[in-house]
Formats: structure tokens, C-alpha cells, sequence
């Protein structure tokens, strides 16, 4: 294996084989005869070590990460409160299982949630292992509270690959597709997605809810799930009040508004939880990818009297919470107060949104640049129209490979661009990206 000291990665781009490398190739065939083809490569170098913003593969090129593990590395990689958190935890127990004998980081955890997730009500979290399972979690402590069954999901969702949140993404293929059948009493509405739409978030609640009464009806509904700023689906931004208004009529209905924030949250959009940008206070928040550094965490948190609506033995489970992911945690809430890292975030916005609409006057596909603190797309379209142009992103993209950055698409026609930096990201090394993109954009 080789073996890379985060010291010795300098803060660049650096490509010195072809891409992907000898190493990597080879490490690909192996990959392909031990790996099932069903788990996908979208860039296939294979990475020994990273720091901060930078990741190196195993022949030695440096590569500036986007992507952070699609949006997990938050904080940036290895950073050494959360490195020193696990090495002291592992070195004391790995694991014990919380709902047999349990430990202090777990509830610390808990309390952290609680403290940083908007509103002033008494509030408590449960732990588990990925964002898909909080999600899984979140509809059965809604079902529980309000006796109801039936789950509302928005437009352009994505909420996971289980069997039940397959259901409610809004794209079927490829996370569904020839599964099977899947979880039921599912029904779907209109989101807000002002570039397209174009209507006010007055306008856009009244559709959703329209669509909500319609086909499902508040007596037999039992939650809303919303991504304040949709993920997978192109990081859309909805119309200011929208999201207000659809939790208004959700407490007015006895209907758990569940805001997901798996990919938005942990001081990814300069907020604990891009909820608060909105001045929204969700009844319940699902929250993963950032909140433990890398380390495999998850959880629910909301409300203490929806929370506690549950029996004692019908949440959790043996891996839910583990010690090592919750002293990471832990590491990684305290590191976001210690470097004002919620700053951070809004520094990269700045930076990176104005590199970006300096590209937009160059180049008229691109028809949007949308986006809150590093959680930041551009969507690209056919000139003078909105027409999706996803060949433009999969050429884009391709090409910043190549030259040492580290890109995802996203959208649901898979239009989007999406920039999932760690907030720690220098300004220059966001210009550099800027600067790639720029040559790239000029070739197609």
C-alpha cells in the first residue's frame, strides 16, 4: 500500500502520469474482478492519502477535491482535532453498542444537535449509521407521533439508495431501477426551482400543497420530507418563503415537517444547517456526510415530544452512533467553533460565486450560478435557452479531470455542476479551479 504523509502534500495541482496513472489502471483491473459492477466509478484514480483540500492517488498526482466525499470532508481532510479524536478513542474501546452499555461522546452528540439545529424548543436526536437510514428512521418517529402513513416528497429529491428511500427519490434510474418494488404510501409534489418555474415561494407552497391535498390529504399524511437546498437534484435554492410556508401548513395540519439536511448541514452553506438561512425551524432534521469528518455517523434530532413518541427498543441499532464516529463528531463541532469555520464557508461563496459569474458573461451556457456558503452549482444549457446541455458538464468535467480537479455532475437531466469544497479551501486554490474551468469552458 502506498503511504503518503499529509505533510508532505503541498496546497496545489500537481499531475505528473497520465490520467488515470499506471498505478491506478491497475488498480482498476483488480477492482473490476473483485468489486461488483453494480457500485459505480465516476473517476477512477485511486487516492493514498489527502489533506485539507488536496487528495493524491497512488501515482503521485495532487488533485484539488470538489467533492469532499461528496460533500462529507466538510472541514477538510485529516484535519488533526478529528484525526486525534479517533486515534484516542479507538485506543480506549471501538465498540460497545449504545443501547447495551452506553457511553458519554454519544450523548454528547446528542446534545451538540440539539444546541445547533434551529429553534429554542426542547429537543432530542437519536444516532445512526448513514444518511438513508435517518431518513428511514425520521418517517417511522413521524408515522409513531401522528398515527398517519402516508410520506410527502418534493420534485428533483433525493433521499437515498434503502428500499424505502428509493421511493421517494424523484429520479427512478439508476438508484432503482429493476429493484423491485418499493416502500409504499409515497406521494410527490411540485418543489420550488425559481430558475425554471419562475414563481414566487407564495406561488410555488400553493402548488405543493395543492398537489399534496389532492392525492394524499392531511388525514393519512403523516410528514414532508425537503432538502432546504436540494443535493443530487442540481442544488436549487427555492424561492424565498417557500419552505416557510409549507411548514405553516404543516403544523397547522398536524403533518412533521422534516427538513433533510444530510448534504446541506454541518456549516455547509455558513450555517450549522442551511434551515437557519432560511429562518426555517423544522419539526425534525436528518443530518450525515459532514458531521463526523469522514467517520461513518448519522442522525435525527428534532422536536422532544415527536422524538419521544417512539417505545424504548424501537429505534437504534448495533453500529448506530459507534464511539469512534461520535468522538469525531465531537472533534468536528468543536473544530467549527474553534476556526469560526461557519465564516469560512461564506468566504468560499464569495470567492468561488464571483469566479463563477465572471464565466458566466464569457460563456452563455451557462444559465445559472446558484448556491449558499460551499454548496455551489452552475447550470449549463443550450445558448439563449433553458434547454439542458449535459454533454457540456460531462465535457467539463472530463477535462478539469485531467488538469488535476476534482468535479461532480448533479441535476436531474445531470445539467448541473456541482462544488462540494472543504470550507477550509484557500481563495487561490478556488481561483485555480475557477481558472480550469475557464479552459474548459473555452473547448467546448
Amino acid at each position: 500500500m502506498t503511504t503518503i504523509e499529509a505533510d508532505a502534500i503541498t496546497r496545489e495541482r500537481k499531475i505528473v502520469t497520465a490520467i488515470p496513472g499506471p498505478k491506478s489502471q491497475a488498480m482498476h483491473e483488480r477492482r473490476k474482478n473483485a468489486v461488483s459492477n453494480g457500485v459505480g466509478a465516476a473517476l477512477p484514480v485511486y487516492i493514498a492519502a489527502a489533506h485539507d483540500s488536496i487528495v493524491v492517488d497512488i501515482d503521485g498526482n495532487q488533485f484539488i477535491d470538489m467533492a469532499s466525499g461528496i460533500g462529507v470532508t466538510t472541514i477538510g481532510h485529516t484535519d488533526p482535532a478529528v484525526v486525534s479524536a479517533v486515534q484516542n478513542q479507538v485506543a480506549s474501546f471501538t465498540h460497545t453498542c449504545f443501547t447495551v452499555t452506553p457511553y458519554e461522546d454519544y450523548v454528547r452528540v446528542a446534545e451538540l444537535l440539539a444546541a445547533h439545529t434551529p429553534g429554542t424548543h426542547a429537543k432530542k436526536a437519536v444516532l445512526v449509521n448513514s444518511g438513508a437510514e435517518a431518513i428511514e428512521n425520521a418517517i417511522k418517529i413521524a408515522r409513531k407521533y401522528t398515527g398517519k402513513n402516508a410520506v410527502g416528497v418534493l420534485d428533483h429529491a433525493y433521499h437515498g439508495r434503502t428500499n424505502m428511500t428509493m421511493a421517494m427519490n424523484f429520479k427512478n434510474s439508476p438508484y432503482a431501477t429493476g429493484y423491485g418494488s418499493l416502500g409504499t404510501a409515497v406521494f410527490r409534489a411540485p418543489s420550488s426551482y425559481p430558475y425554471w418555474d419562475g414563481l414566487t415561494g407564495e406561488e410555488a407552497a400553493e402548488r405543493t400543497i395543492w398537489y399534496f391535498e389532492k392525492q394524499v390529504g392531511v388525514d393519512d399524511l403523516a410528514c414532508i420530507f425537503a432538502e432546504p437546498i436540494q443535493g443530487e437534484g442540481g442544488f436549487m435554492v427555492p424561492a424565498d418563503g417557500y419552505l416557510n410556508a409549507i411548514q405553516a401548513w404543516c403544523t397547522k395540519n398536524n403533518v412533521v415537517f422534516i427538513a433533510d439536511e444530510v448534504q446541506s448541514g454541518m456549516a455547509r452553506t455558513g450555517a450549522y444547517f442551511a434551515s437557519e438561512t432560511f429562518g426555517l425551524v423544522p419539526d425534525l432534521i436528518t443530518t450525515a456526510k459532514g458531521i463526523a469528518g469522514g467517520m461513518p455517523l448519522a442522525g435525527v434530532v428534532g422536536r422532544a415530544e415527536i422524538m419521544d413518541a417512539s417505545h424504548p427498543g424501537g429505534l437504534g441499532g448495533t453500529f448506530g452512533g459507534n464511539p469512534v464516529s461520535c468522538a469525531a463528531s465531537v472533534a468536528v463541532f468543536e473544530q467549527i467553533e474553534r476556526e469560526n469555520l461557519l465564516a469560512e464557508a461564506r468566504r468560499v461563496e464569495k470567492t468561488l460565486v464571483g469566479g463563477l459569474l465572471e464565466l458566466q458573461k464569457k460563456y452563455p451556457f451557462i444559465g445559472e450560478v446558484r448556491g449558499k456558503g460551499a454548496m455551489i452549482a452552475i447550470e449549463l444549457v443550450q445558448p439563449g435557452t433553458k434547454t439542458s446541455n449535459p454533454e457540456a458538464v460531462t465535457k467539463a468535467i472530463a477535462y478539469a479531470f485531467q488538469k488535476g480537479v476534482l468535479l461532480l455532475n448533479a441535476g436531474t437531466n445531470y445539467n448541473v455542476i456541482r462544488f462540494l469544497p472543504s470550507v477550509k479551501t484557500s481563495d487561490a486554490l478556488l481561483l485555480d479551479v475557477v481558472s480550469v474551468l475557464d479552459e474548459a469552458f473555452a473547448t467546448i
